[in-house]
Formats: C-alpha cells, sequence, structure tokens
C-alpha cells in the first residue's frame, strides 16, 4: 500500500510546480556563493519539467538527491537551505508531501539571509500561501499532519522539528 505522503502522481504534478516556484525564489542565495554550481537550479527545471507531464516517477526518483549534494559546497546556512529547497521540490516526483519540505526550507532559506529572520521567513509563507491555487491547496489538504504518519518525509524525522516543522504546520494550519 502506498503511503499517505506520496499523493497521486497527477496530484503529485500539480504540487510540484508549486514547490519549484518556492524554491526558485530562494535560489539566488545559493547561486551568490556558487554561481557555476547548476545542480539546484536543474533540479527546479526537472520538478517543473515533471510538472508538465515531460518526466516520469521512475526516472525523477532515482535523481532526487542530487541537488542536495550540491549543499556542500556553499557555506553559509542560507544558501544551503536553498539547495536542500531545490532538493525537495525535484523529490516531489517521488512523494508529493516533499512540497512542503521545498516550502519549508525556501522559508527557512529566506529567513536565514536577513538580519529580521522570522518576519523575513514569515512573509516567504504568506507569499507561499498566497501562490497556491485551488487544485494545490486540494493536494496538499490530502496530506497527513506533520508528525502523524511515519511512512515519509512528515513523520517524526528532519521535517518535523525545528524551524522546518514550524514552517510546515503554518503551512498546513492555513490550507
Amino acid at each position: 500500500m502506498a503511503s499517505p505522503q506520496s499523493l497521486s502522481e497527477s496530484d503529485r504534478r500539480l504540487v510540484a510546480a508549486w514547490a519549484a516556484d518556492c524554491a526558485e525564489r530562494v535560489l539566488p542565495l545559493f547561486e551568490a556563493e556558487a554561481p557555476d554550481e547548476d545542480r539546484p537550479r536543474d533540479a527546479i527545471a526537472r520538478a517543473r519539467a515533471f510538472a508538465r507531464g515531460e518526466l516520469d516517477a521512475a526516472g525523477e526518483i532515482r535523481r532526487r538527491f542530487v541537488a542536495n549534494r550540491a549543499a556542500q559546497v556553499v557555506s553559509s546556512p542560507a544558501a544551503k537551505a536553498a539547495a536542500w529547497s531545490a532538493g525537495q521540490a525535484s523529490g516531489v516526483a517521488h512523494m508529493g508531501a516533499h512540497a512542503l519540505g521545498a516550502a519549508a526550507y525556501a522559508a527557512k532559506a529566506a529567513g536565514l539571509a536577513e538580519p529580521d529572520g522570522g518576519r523575513v521567513a514569515a512573509a516567504e509563507i504568506a507569499w507561499q500561501l498566497e501562490h497556491m491555487n485551488e487544485p494545490v491547496r486540494a493536494a496538499l489538504r490530502l496530506l497527513p499532519l506533520l508528525g502523524t504518519d511515519s511512512s515519509g518525509p512528515l513523520g517524526a524525522g528532519l521535517l518535523a522539528s525545528g524551524v522546518l516543522g514550524e514552517n510546515i504546520r503554518l503551512i498546513q494550519a492555513a490550507l
């Protein structure tokens, strides 16, 4: 039986475009430190191609960790979070819950890049919610609440703790 965090392929395609939008907003934080490193930008492009139906889930499952490895070439926490946001966006082809991971990491990256991080992260989440259409909202509402299902990224792992967990809870509460 598939995890409730997976979502159907059609719902994953819907949320992949939104996750790519979230990740792309913070991509400049990564590229400022590593302008010649294209793995995060490629991951976002692949998420968009998956959303358009140009790539299949099987091929993307094999490539989902590529952008995450790019975080090793930058030093600032904001740039690392931006790379991880792109990695989460590309992971949506595998599991829909990664869309919330992409958004959470994007808000974290935005917050880490500014002195008034809490306000900036909250503004990023507000943007994410404003740029979510109703089909995306409906698909994301199908996901279990953070920490209530252990069969995927919304379980008790990294996304459930700290600022990432706070960001996802804020997004899920607003759905």
